[in-house]
């Protein structure tokens, strides 16, 4: 990628500029997650949840939720005395929220390759993901393409610089160079090899999660993999009210080895769901709660969370729309319901339909992460990178979309109220009448006082014309060489480098390659 993109911008001149201090501030992140001090923001009163949580119960008695080609999971549930009639399975009201509430952890800790990037996931704590799943990449100078594998490795790299991420993800891009059924031993390896952040596994189906684990255990060893989160998986649903075995498989294989399941209801309203937001919620709170009680029925105490990937349709053409005042209710109401449940909240940020990292792209991008931080989420999924529905991940928007996430971090860090904060005496030893510009305290403090975003361009006109009248997505483009050539490799034991290698090798020449494209 560097080599066909263009060189790095020169420096301005006439400004005053530390860049070894600044980088050193810029890359270390205050915390491997986001402590929030901000309370969070409800959208429903006690007879509003209680209707919800009613009509949840109703469609999982009345209506049912179907488990498909799954046999052993409909099994499952008959022995826990669940009505099941073919591959519908009705639940008693109340029968999913005790055995949920009986057994689930409130909050656990995923733990990294590198213990001081452990994420704690339940409480207070907000740990943001990149983008996941687009089978396209953007960036300025090469356009809208398919990804590659390059791109992959590359995106992990770029990830693993921003200190406002605080996990390596999953499906940054979808490599379509590679077998699309071996792809995952890929991606997997490129998260552990290139990045010592905690990651995602792989989703799609119990084979591909039994990869997932195996690595797992040659990385951190089998038997701390047996009593610890060292992976994530997103089990979704295919709304409404159907779980298909490709994912209940998954769901399946994470939950025996006692690794997290945030068991996610996608769905778009109108299409997917009711058009109303009320008829959405209920939908997917009963989603959530027949995949929860599962994950608890197969290995109780096994940690999980409450997903939720509700947004809205355009009603005259079909298409998804994002940062809609509904999205926001939604994800609001949905961090109520969790808190109830007693489960960390697991849902989206920057969601956007734009083709481009343009103002669009920032609009709906920044009201989905505000929304999704005055939910109370605990991990946020898509925090960056997420362009045209899910289609595409922008290099540019990432580098757009990271200054966000870092201002987000320190709003919700709240107002610091220590006796350097009150500053009293740099308004004593300063006095009415000048200014604090040359004060000691403004010296000691001017790196980390306020933040600094990386994108914006601040200065007049004429400097901003001088410079070459740079748009936000240019001067981010340069920002991603500066970042990848900022990147560390984090380095990684050459025994177990070795032996993952082995292990990738012998599961490919299993099986002939497989392409969907």
């Amino acid at each position: 990628m560097n080599s066909q993109l263009p060189g790095k911008a020169k420096k301005r001149k006439g400004r005053r500029r530390n860049p070894d201090a600044r980088a050193a501030a810029r890359q270390t992140p205050r915390s491997p997650y986001i402590h929030r001090k901000l309370g969070t923001f409800n959208v429903l009163g006690e007879e509003g949840l209680s209707l919800i949580e009613e009509n949840a119960d109703s469609i999982l008695e009345q209506i049912g939720m179907e488990f498909q080609d799954d046999n052993e999971i409909l099994s499952i549930f008959k022995q826990a005395g669940c009505d099941v009639q073919g591959t519908r399975v009705h639940f008693e009201p109340g029968f999913c929220r005790q055995t949920i509430k009986a057994t689930a952890p409130a909050s656990f800790t995923q733990h990294a390759r590198n213990s001081e990037n452990n994420v704690l996931l339940g409480g207070d704590a907000t740990v943001l993901c990149p983008s996941w799943g687009p089978p396209f990449v953007h960036d300025t100078v090469r356009g809208r393409r398919y990804a590659t594998y390059e791109d992959f490795a590359q995106l992990v790299k770029l990830h693993h610089t921003i200190p406002w991420l605080h996990h390596s993800g999953g499906v940054v891009c979808e490599p379509v160079d590679l077998p699309a059924n071996k792809r995952h031993l890929d991606m997997l390896y490129a998260h552990i090899r290139f990045s010592d952040r905690a990651f995602m596994g792989a989703f799609i189906g119990a084979e591909r999660a039994g990869h997932a684990i195996d690595m797992a255990r040659i990385l951190f060893g089998e038997q701390f993999v047996a009593d610890n989160p060292v992976l994530y998986c997103v089990s979704n649903t295919n709304a409404p009210l159907v779980m298909d075995a490709n994912m209940s498989g998954a769901l399946k294989t994470y939950a025996r080895a006692n690794q997290p399941v945030a068991c996610t209801p996608w769905v778009l309203t109108g299409a997917m769901s009711p058009c109303t937001v009320a008829g959405t919620l209920a939908q997917v709170l009963a989603e959530a709660l027949a995949c929860l009680a599962l994950v608890q029925l197969i290995k109780p105490g096994a940690p999980c969370l409450m997903g939720s990937f509700a947004s809205t349709m355009s009603m005259q053409s079909g298409a998804p729309t994002f940062g809609t005042p509904e999205a926001g209710q939604m994800v609001l109401a949905a961090g109520q319901l969790a808190r109830r449940l007693g489960v960390p909240l697991h849902t989206v940020g920057t969601l956007s339909a734009s083709k481009l990292a343009d103002a669009q792209s920032q609009q709906e991008g920044t009201w989905g992460l505000l929304m999704s931080m005055f939910a109370g989420a605990n991990l946020i999924n898509h925090a960056t990178g997420w362009l045209e529905g899910g289609l595409v991940t922008s290099f540019e928007k990432t580098l757009i979309d990271a200054d966000l996430c870092g201002k987000v971090a320190r709003f919700f860090e709240g107002i610091d109220l220590s006796e350097n904060a009150q500053a009293m005496n740099a308004i004593a030893s300063t006095g009415p009448g000048q200014h604090f510009l040359g004060s000691e305290h403004t010296q000691n403090n001017f790196l980390t006082a306020l933040f600094r975003a990386e994108t914006p361009d601040n200065n007049s006109y004429e400097q901003w014309s001088a410079d070459g009248e740079k748009d936000t997505a240019t001067r981010a483009q340069q920002l991603v060489l500066q970042q990848l050539e900022r990147y560390q490799d984090p380095q990684l034991d050459a025994a177990i480098d070795e032996e993952l290698r082995a292990y990738i090798d012998k599961r490919k020449a299993e099986k002939p390659d497989v392409n969907y494209y």
